[in-house]
């Protein structure tokens, strides 16, 4: 599951906040414990530490003292708006921009995108 190409503390929020927006862990549920996603990945408590820690940072996640860690209402929302927010910077706009540099007009990229999802 963990890969070289990203730091694991970074690997692990994002594992976890995959699992908030797929349902895995609803807003208001538990996620699993420090201990036992080190126990489970073979790592360092404290590299799992931080990356829970980005995720109370952004209030997905929130502290209850001696339970552990639970999911923030409308942690689910923010996810996604900010994944949203990222997908038209990452892919839409450099799209539309590949697409003016071709001479293509949106028309013409709706055209291509209806093609493309179009089942074979």
């Amino acid at each position: 599951m963990l890969d070289d190409g990203k730091p694991i503390f970074l690997q692990i929020a994002e594992s976890i906040a995959d699992g908030v927006l797929a349902g895995v862990y609803p807003e208001g549920t538990q996620v699993p414990s420090t201990n036992e996603l080190a126990a489970f990945h073979r790592i360092n408590p404290a590299t799992v530490g931080k990356g829970l820690g980005l995720l109370v940072d952004r209030g997905i996640l929130h502290k209850r003292r001696g339970l552990g860690m639970f999911v923030s209402d409308g942690a689910r929302r923010q996810l996604r708006d900010e994944r949203a927010t990222a997908f038209r910077a990452d892919f839409v706009a450099p799209l539309l921009n590949e697409a003016a540099s071709l001479g293509l007009d949106l028309s013409d990229v709706h055209r291509i995108i209806d093609q493309e999802g179009a089942p074979s």
